[in-house]
């Protein structure tokens, strides 16, 4: 297991409108979800998250990861950075709906610390939560925290990633809807 992740400047989010392969991931943690009409993978990485969706034929795979991470450019749909504030959306076909907004946040030191105490308890009542070891530097490791809600139309996911080095939490949310 990766004990420490990369810095957030090296962070980047995608999605694609294929499927990506797993062994491209370091992955500590997986969910599968059936609903519906649709199926859904969301797994915790080393770097960051990974989500494929999938109803019928149509894939959309989400991933945020470091930079250097050797990902395909074929059928990439969106590719950001994840620093500041952003969010987008994507009509598919089928008038499949995919919407994404992200939030790089500086904090301080103590705040940081309750905000990690704060997922871990969070995560005790639902949602995936993984923590890594400490980089040595710092008492305290990296966590991510995943709360996934599922319905028939819907899936949205809500993706939480602490950065100790940095002080800093990336939050990342996104909806997967189909046509109502």
């Amino acid at each position: 297991m990766l004990s420490v992740r990369p810095k957030i400047a090296e962070l980047v989010f995608q999605l694609y409108g294929r499927s990506l392969h797993p062994e491209l991931f370091e992955i500590s943690q997986s969910r599968s979800i059936e609903r519906g009409p649709y199926k859904a993978t969301v797994q915790i990485t080393s770097a960051g998250h990974l989500v494929t969706w999938k109803s019928g034929d149509l894939i959309l795979t989400e991933v945020a990861t470091a930079a250097h991470h050797p990902l395909p450019k074929k059928r990439r749909l969106m590719s950001y950075r994840l620093k500041g504030e952003r969010s987008d959306n994507l009509q598919c076909r089928g008038g499949v709906n995919y919407e994404i907004s992200f939030c790089l946040e500086p904090t301080l030191p103590d705040k940081f610390l309750a905000y990690q105490q704060q997922l871990t308890l969070q995560a005790t009542r639902c949602g995936m939560l993984q923590q890594f070891e400490a980089s040595g530097r710092l008492d305290v490791g990296a966590m991510s925290y995943i709360n996934v809600d599922s319905r028939d139309k819907t899936l949205r996911v809500r993706a939480f990633h602490t950065f100790p080095e940095d002080c800093a939490v990336l939050k990342i949310q996104s909806l997967f809807q189909l046509p109502k």
